[in-house]
């Protein structure tokens, strides 16, 4: 069985990465979303599981003393982690898994699994994105500006990744994002054990490469 590969997307507050990828998994769902442990109680509507992995404080701190994240960060008063044998059973059982993490995050699980591949996503246009921040209308004026503000910086760290996606038109995007994953699926060794059977015989009289 061919390993999967590990698909890490990131995206400024407000760029559209929760719609995206969401579109993303009910058009594909052979793809696995990687889902974090965390220290801080469940929101209303929450499913440990589901949502988080929901752990107490002893219990993150033992795993980060056990080496058990591919990155791990902590966030105001909580800590966030990705499991890295969580992450590896999906791989190793031939599945594409998504991690959604800031720039930071991406950057602890590239030292550790080099072949993963890196997805930002951005929006149109400075004005656009402060358009979609108002419209969830949850933040005041103040806060906007902070999150505008640490949107360029996080921003600046696009060339750190794989593939820039753009998220003007949604559909398109949606596209943009799929023809990634599409691609990874026709990469030579892959292609090659999974259409071994017609390679073989397609090649009758000559033996395949290994």
């Amino acid at each position: 069985m061919v390993k999967g590969t590990l698909f890490i997307v990131s995206a400024p507050s407000g760029a559209g990465k929760t719609s995206l990828v969401a579109a993303l998994l009910e058009a594909r769902p052979d793809l696995v979303v990687s889902i974090s442990h965390t220290t801080r109680a469940p929101r209303q509507g929450e499913v440990d599981g589901v949502h988080y992995h929901f752990v107490n404080a002893e219990r993150f701190l033992g795993m980060i003393e056990d080496n058990a994240f591919l990155e791990h960060a902590r966030v105001f008063d909580h800590y966030y982690g990705t499991s890295r044998a969580a992450v590896e059973a999906e791989l190793n059982q031939g599945r594409d898994v998504i991690l959604e993490i800031d720039w930071q995050g991406a950057q602890q699980v590239r030292r550790q699994l080099s072949d993963s591949q890196s997805i930002f996503i951005i929006p149109p246009t400075r004005d656009a994105l402060r358009t979609r921040l108002q419209a969830r209308g949850k933040d005041s004026s103040a806060v906007i500006e902070r999150r505008m503000q640490d949107a360029v910086k996080e921003m600046t760290h696009y060339v750190e990744y794989d593939y820039l996606v753009v998220n003007d038109r949604f559909e398109e995007a949606l596209a943009d994002l799929q023809a990634i994953f599409v691609a990874n699926r026709l990469r030579m060794w892959p292609q090659h054990h999974s259409k071994r059977a017609l390679l073989s015989e397609l090649l009758a009289s000559r033996p395949l490469n290994p």
